[in-house]
């Protein structure tokens, strides 16, 4: 009996427990729902309070005489009218019926009225804002654009106090720009009208225009003085200087028609001129750049004349150094060939050995050929100096690889006498490959040389005299003598193809460098990367900076390493 009664009473204790944790849940959901309805109450009586009624009668003073004005006023305020009249009160109602589902615990259509009445205030409050927005372009139309006006009107004096400081700069186009600040003048006389007229919709157009006239007038007076200065005087004399030096050059035997000179100063000539008819009208688009890039192709023409007499000098050279060492490589043949039946008694010649001096004898004779024909265009100025002397680099190292070959020959017959005389050959052209690696980091003309370029130098110059101070020795060790001057031609080879490689990195970070310029105004990152580029390359580190550039270059051009390296293959 007494266990009964404890768990009766336990049971009804968790009951009431029960109950009473309903109510408290009950009681907070109500009170967070009462909360959500007293916020969106404050949310909407916020919005009758936005003081659109306050810009609306400063809109109504203007209004005057002014039917365009007077239409938007009364669009705007039945607009408003009918959110103060019809809308609020709506979500008035709506705001009464959700206070009644609270009374009636009815949480689901609570929360789903409460979003209803959100999605309604948002859209009045967006018509609101938006009426706002339209009428303050006109209540503060006035002010904003006297503000901006006056700033016109100051650049306008600060651009005609420059102009007729510095009016005889501008030539042929002074009274065009005259008229154009007469234009001006009007513009600003034609701002006032509108602003009397209160046409807040005709002043924008009216300012714009002037801005726009000013922001073209200001391009106009900086540049028109450096565009007449450069059209008028540095290409005239620019043309006049190139044209002399080519009449010259071309009577002292220069073959230069693949500069195509003569007409391309006919067409610069036009060039120019219809650049000044549109400089004439104030259309300055691009006229700088162009004019910029006219000076730059006759600075090539005179870079391109300067090669040539530089190349004809090497040319030359390259004539008598051809000479010499063709009469030494025909006089060493001549010599075993002449030897030929005495070493047949003395030495075990093999078939191969002699069929080898045939083939040397006959490969020189294409070799003379060669030169001949290139003799024969020299002489009929049929190509430039640049492409002779390629013609003779060509036809050098087809003698040399000729004298090597007849060395090896010599060597294998083991005459000493040959030996020497071939160290002496081989002697000349290490000299004359070393002369031409000088040559082209003169040619080339790069803004520094790494130091270990001039410590390959010395080693294949010391290499050189080694050679030269052996071939003195009396008697002469011709194993010694192999040694110095194998050392030596690989000292100058490595030497070379430092060159050619440096050159040729060089070269290319250069033209990545002024290819990427086209992005440097565009993409700060581009301009950064090739800054650096640009201190590499000027440091000497041509690989860095081209691998530097072409990385930067892969971010606006994916690829780009392709373009690149391909240039002047």
């Amino acid at each position: 009996m007494g266990k009964g009664l404890y768990v009766g009473t336990i049971v009804v204790l968790s009951l009431i427990i029960i109950i009473i944790l309903i109510i408290v849940l009950k009681s907070k959901k109500k009170k967070r729902m009462l909360t959500a309805v007293n916020n969106l109450e404050k949310e909407k009586n916020m919005l009758i309070n936005v003081p659109v009624l306050s810009e609306l009668s400063k809109v109504k003073a203007l209004v005057k005489n002014n039917s365009k004005l007077e239409e938007k006023y009364n669009a705007w305020d039945i607009k408003f009218q009918m959110i103060e009249n019809e809308t609020i009160p709506l979500v008035n109602d709506m705001l009464i019926e959700v206070d009644f589902l609270i009374d009636k615990s009815n949480s689901k259509e609570v929360y789903q009225k409460i979003t209803e009445i959100e999605i309604k205030l948002y859209e009045v409050k967006t018509k609101i804002k938006n009426i706002l927005s339209e009428i303050k372009e006109i209540t503060l139309s006035e002010e904003r654009n006297r503000a901006t006006v006056i700033k016109l009107k100051t650049q306008y004096r600060n651009l005609k106090k420059k102009f007729e400081e510095t009016k005889t700069d501008y030539e042929e186009t002074v009274k065009t720009i005259e008229l154009q600040f007469e234009t001006i003048e009007r513009r600003f006389e034609e701002f006032e009208e509108v602003m009397e007229k209160k046409d807040y919709e005709e002043v924008i157009y009216v300012v714009k225009g002037l801005t726009e006239m000013l922001d073209h007038m200001t391009i106009i007076i900086d540049e028109i003085p450096e565009i007449m200065l450069m059209g008028k005087n540095l290409i005239p004399k620019r043309t006049e200087d190139v044209s002399s030096e080519y009449i010259k050059l071309t009577r002292e035997g220069y073959q230069l028609d693949y500069l195509n000179v003569e007409y391309n100063i006919v067409e610069t000539e036009k060039k120019v001129n219809a650049i000044f008819d549109r400089v004439r009208v104030l259309n300055l688009e691009d006229v700088t750049f162009e004019l910029k890039t006219i000076l730059e192709y006759f600075d090539s023409l005179f870079n391109d004349f300067e090669t040539e007499k530089i190349t004809r000098k090497y040319y030359e050279e390259g004539l008598v150094s051809f000479n010499k060492k063709k009469n030494h490589v025909n006089k060493v043949l001549t010599a075993v060939e002449n030897q030929l039946p005495e070493m047949k008694n003395r030495y075990n010649l093999t078939e191969d050995t002699l069929d080898s001096i045939k083939l040397l004898r006959s490969e020189f004779e294409g070799v003379l050929k060669d030169y001949d024909k290139l003799e024969t265009l020299n002489k009929n100025h049929s190509f430039p100096f640049s492409k002779l002397n390629q013609d003779l680099e060509i036809i050098v190292l087809k003698l040399s690889k000729l004298h090597e070959k007849l060395n090896g020959l010599l060597q294998k017959v083991g005459n000493l006498k040959d030996d020497e005389e071939r160290a002496k050959g081989q002697l000349e052209d290490i000299k004359l490959l070393l002369k031409q690696s000088k040559y082209q980091i003169r040619k080339n003309r790069l803004p520094i040389i790494p130091d270990n370029y001039y410590v390959e130098l010395r080693e294949a110059s010391d290499a050189i005299k080694e050679i030269q101070v052996e071939l003195t020795k009396k008697p002469l060790d011709v194993d010694t003598l192999n040694v110095r001057v194998d050392t030596a031609r690989d000292l100058v080879f490595k030497l070379h193809n430092t060159t050619a490689e440096m050159i040729k990195m060089a070269l290319l970070s250069e033209y990545a460098i002024v290819y990427g310029n086209r992005y440097r105004s565009s993409k700060p990152v581009i301009n950064d990367g090739l800054v650096k580029a640009e201190k590499l390359f000027f440091n000497g580190e041509y690989k860095k900076s081209l691998e530097l550039s072409i990385n930067t270059l892969d971010v606006v051009e994916p690829g780009i390493h392709k373009k690149i390296l391909d240039y002047k293959k």
